[in-house]
């Protein structure tokens, strides 16, 4: 497979490694980023408004111009378009308007690529024996692809990304500067939670929220707690346990990964 990944960051470089490619090449508005990521994968760039064409091409941008770019570089395209985008409604509805007649697999890693491997969300629109290979190639680096839908996947992601991120912002923000010996195991934990997502780039995050407003749920949340009178208070916490435990028992009848 001939792949062109456009978008050199780090989600478009853990995939160059990973799809099973014989041959790679990054374009990228920074020129600069599309060299190193070449030369890191043992590839090449490839111009950001050329008309090359190649088996595959693999769209690694940010998510508010994914439509976009499917647009601009579904042509060139010759087997399949395939996309790491992170949302997946707007990248799967494109694709079937403008690359129609090839194979589509809309992908998304739910991990960070230094956290690698883990759980890879697809919605295979339009499968193939390209996207299958690419599947199995991101299989056999130790990754579990699980099928979902665009709809069922950007759902989720009001609450596994958009919510939760909100949710440790707003505690990054609202902590003050303690000794370490005052930690509890809550705090502590939640403490991680903000070193790691204050770790990455705040653009990504900003996405994810403008994408699929999770903000608005975790502060609708805690006003409701700041409020609360005792017997309120209970009822939230019971609330909040009833939702683990239903959470809880939609994970254990999951079937896994797998089409």
């Amino acid at each position: 497979m001939d792949l062109l990944v456009v978008g050199a960051g780090a989600v478009g470089r853990w995939f160059a490694g990973v799809a099973g490619a014989d041959r790679v090449a990054f374009a990228d508005v920074d020129d600069a980023a599309a060299r190193a990521a070449a030369e890191r994968a043992g590839g090449r760039t490839a111009a950001l408004d050329g008309d090359e064409s190649f088996d595959a091409v693999c769209l690694a941008v940010p998510m508010p111009v994914a439509p976009e770019a499917v647009a601009r570089h579904a042509p060139r395209a010759e087997r399949a378009l395939l996309d790491v985008v992170g949302t997946m409604a707007p990248p799967v509805a494109a694709g079937r308007n403008h690359a129609p007649d090839r194979e589509r697999l809309s992908l998304h890693p739910l991990f960070a690529p230094n956290n690698a491997p883990g759980n890879v969300a697809a919605v295979h629109d339009a499968p193939g024996p390209l996207t299958d290979g690419v599947r199995a190639a991101l299989d056999g680096n130790g990754n579990s692809v699980f099928d979902t839908t665009a709809a069922e996947h950007d759902e989720a992601m009001r609450t596994v990304q958009a919510a939760a991120h909100a949710a440790v912002l707003a505690y990054g923000l609202a902590r003050e500067a303690v000794r370490d010996e005052f930690a509890t195991p809550v705090s502590r934990g939640l403490d991680d939670l903000v070193a790691t997502v204050t770790g990455n780039s705040p653009r990504v995050y900003r996405d994810v929220q403008r994408t699929f407003d999770g903000a608005s749920a975790v502060a609708e949340a805690a006003r409701r707690v700041a409020t609360a009178d005792d017997e309120a208070f209970e009822r939230l916490y019971r609330e909040a346990r009833e939702t683990e435990e239903r959470h809880e028992a939609g994970a254990d009848r999951a079937d896994g990964g797998g089409r």
